[in-house]
């Protein structure tokens, strides 16, 4: 028997995959008067959707998320949330016309970046013709602004760290190989690599505590966009739990950048920051490519 198709295909999907994120989109879309629709990625969200109609479903399987679209009447979709595991190329499942749309998944899955594999994500899904929002479009008040959020600001030293883990964050992301970096005294001493923010920050202070890295001299964590990142997926992110982290490695604060970032928990945030003495503030970093 076919499937019924909703003459209106408009509802909200939420890809959930890890975090908090998906959550604060949930709560958020459901606030302003829509029913959205969770597909909660297996063995990565660790939500409790039983408040919202949801299923669970596989990172892979694009049959199944094209079949969940067209049974639930969606017509746009949100990214949200980590995806620490990428799926293989055995495990794709995609209907013949989706595979026809983005010929090179494999060559994706095999070699692509992050961002690459986003893209082709993205890709797959507008095959079904469903629209993909940024998450900062459902909830713009996450977004970073540009300036201390708090009431601590960079000093001088805090300053020149930031300009040089920007400059490394933007060469990294070029790269399509992570969004953060961290400098102290002026030089890059960790960068962003598959084990995402936290395990870097982990990684600066074992450094730390090893004497690798000036027990004098306190540091920064810059996140920032990729250079030609899709800003409907994958903006940077920091929340609570990156600012302990950073608090644990010695840093003195955190920059990311205004108005293509991402603060969760801003009030907890902030208000921890403030209580601690680390900084959290936006920047507007030079670019060379067209912002999207």
């Amino acid at each position: 028997m076919a499937e019924s198709r909703p003459e209106l295909r408009d509802r909200l999907a939420i890809i959930a995959g890890g975090g908090m994120l998906p959550r604060y989109v949930a709560d958020a879309a459901r606030a302003r008067g829509e029913s959205p629709y969770i597909l909660a990625l297996s063995n990565e969200s660790g939500e409790d959707w039983s408040g919202f109609d949801h299923e669970i479903i596989s990172i892979g399987n694009y049959a199944g998320i094209g079949a969940a679209f067209r049974r639930h009447g969606i017509g746009r979709a949100v990214l949200s949330g980590w995806v620490r595991r990428r799926p293989e190329w055995r495990d794709i499942h995609a209907p013949f016309k989706a595979l026809l749309a983005v010929p090179a998944v494999v060559r994706t899955l095999l070699r692509g970046g992050d961002d690459a594999v986003l893209k082709m994500v993205i890709r797959l899904i507008e095959a079904e013709g469903v629209r993909i929002v940024g998450a900062h479009e459902i909830v713009p008040d996450l977004l970073g602004t540009e300036g201390p959020l708090g009431v601590v600001t960079p000093d001088t030293a805090a300053e020149a760290d930031i300009a040089a883990a920007s400059a490394a964050a933007l060469a990294l992301g070029r790269l399509d190989v992570g969004q953060g970096a961290v400098a102290v005294g002026g030089r890059v001493v960790a960068l962003e690599g598959a084990e995402g923010t936290d395990g870097m920050l982990e990684r600066v202070a074992a450094l730390r505590a090893a004497g690798r890295i000036s027990q004098r001299r306190r540091g920064v964590l810059v996140k920032l966009c990729k250079p030609g990142q899709d800003l409907r997926a994958d903006l940077p992110a920091i929340g609570l739990e990156t600012l302990r982290r950073a608090e644990a490695a010695g840093l003195a604060g955190i920059a990311v950048e205004a108005g293509r970032s991402l603060v969760l928990e801003r009030g907890a945030l902030v208000a921890e920051a403030d209580a601690h003495g680390l900084f959290v503030t936006g920047i507007v970093p030079e670019r060379t490519e067209i912002v999207q």
